[in-house]
């Protein structure tokens, strides 16, 4: 009951469908402008459906400028593990590393893998193509919301997210599944966590010690959001500009990012990808605790016409919208693929 309460009482853990049903006429508005639900392709040419819908990580990552991301290898499901091993050699990978799916989201079935014993474990069950990537050497992690029109030269932020990683502190004397009851947040991710860590949580951390029990900045696996607009700077700016205006058909989107040092991201430095999302990303600053539904429900329209105005101009330079057939068997893969990596475990 208390858990069905704060859900109840805190809108940003509804369902997406109830948030967004004034946000559905919107778009109906616009579908019937363009005569297709589907124009959100045009948005980012350079991805598949416009990175709304079954884009691939592996593909987008090919686009961005060398160095800006880290050292990442994708692997189709089955992949031999002797093969695996040989590859992250000649690669110079080493644990820890992460897991995820090429087509992935919401952070499902991402892992972290410690050695070689977990790595056979998510390779001998992931039933989707993967990629494995190094593990980033900065803690901190923001997305931040980026927008370019066609004809513009340069782009602008509109919208910084903080990531505060699910994590906690010990005690001394609780269990780690007993912290994390204590935070109706965090005690909302037990199902999940109980079926990755298992016994594990009966570990008891010692007073004062803090645990990062969930390392990816998703909001849906506990981290919380904070937004952060104000960090924006021109010197950031630039440097988000200089990275997104490399990669080719990119227009709209939200890039995560991990950096060493507010004072080092304020000023463009010292900060690495860890994914660029297209015509699906969510201005998820929106999901700060402080905001109201009402400004969640101002910010969603406001990007969502501005992926609509993009689309529109790259239509007009000729991009294809994807027509209703086309958009049905590509929203029909979407749904059976996220179900499969609804129900993966390790």
């Amino acid at each position: 009951m208390r858990l069905f309460l704060h859900k109840v009482l805190h809108w940003e853990y509804w369902p997406f469908q109830i948030v967004y049903i004034p946000i559905y006429f919107q778009w109906a508005w616009y579908a019937l402008r363009c005569r297709t639900i589907f124009f959100f392709n045009a948005a980012n040419p350079g991805f598949r459906n416009g990175g709304f819908i079954n884009e691939s990580k592996k593909d987008i990552y090919d686009l961005l400028p060398e160095g800006s991301y880290p050292k990442t290898l994708w692997f189709p499901e089955r992949t031999a593990m002797d093969f695996i091993q040989e590859s992250l050699a000649d690669n110079d990978l080493r644990f820890p590393l992460i897991a995820k799916p090429d087509m992935g989201l919401r952070g499902s079935a991402v892992r972290k893998i410690e050695n070689k014993n977990e790595l056979a474990a998510y390779a001998e069950t992931a039933c989707f193509d993967y990629l494995l990537q190094e593990l980033i050497p900065y803690e901190n992690e923001v997305g931040i919301f980026y927008i370019r029109y066609p004809h513009e030269t340069k782009g602008r932020i509109t919208g910084i997210v903080a990531k505060e990683f699910l994590s906690v502190t010990g005690d001394g004397a609780a269990t780690l599944r007993t912290l994390l009851a204590r935070d109706p947040r965090h005690e909302m991710q037990l199902p999940v966590l109980e079926k990755e860590y298992g016994a594990a949580l009966d570990e008891v951390l010692p007073a004062g010690e803090k645990k990062v029990v969930v390392p990816y900045g998703n909001h849906c696996r506990g981290a919380k959001f904070t937004d952060v607009s104000h960090w924006k700077t021109p010197e950031l700016e630039a440097a988000i500009d200089a990275v997104c205006s490399k990669v080719d058909g990119f227009y709209f989107g939200r890039m995560d990012l991990m950096y060493y040092s507010l004072e080092e991201l304020q000023k463009g430095r010292q900060f690495q990808l860890v994914e660029l999302n297209g015509a699906g990303s969510e201005p998820t600053h929106i999901y700060d605790p402080r905001h109201s539904l009402f400004f969640a429900w101002k910010e969603l329209s406001r990007h969502i016409r501005h992926m609509y105005r993009i689309s529109v101009e790259n239509h007009r330079k000729g991009v294809p919208y994807l027509t209703h057939r086309e958009g049905m068997v590509e929203y029909r893969e979407h749904n059976h693929r996220n179900r499969l990596l609804a129900e993966f475990t390790v």
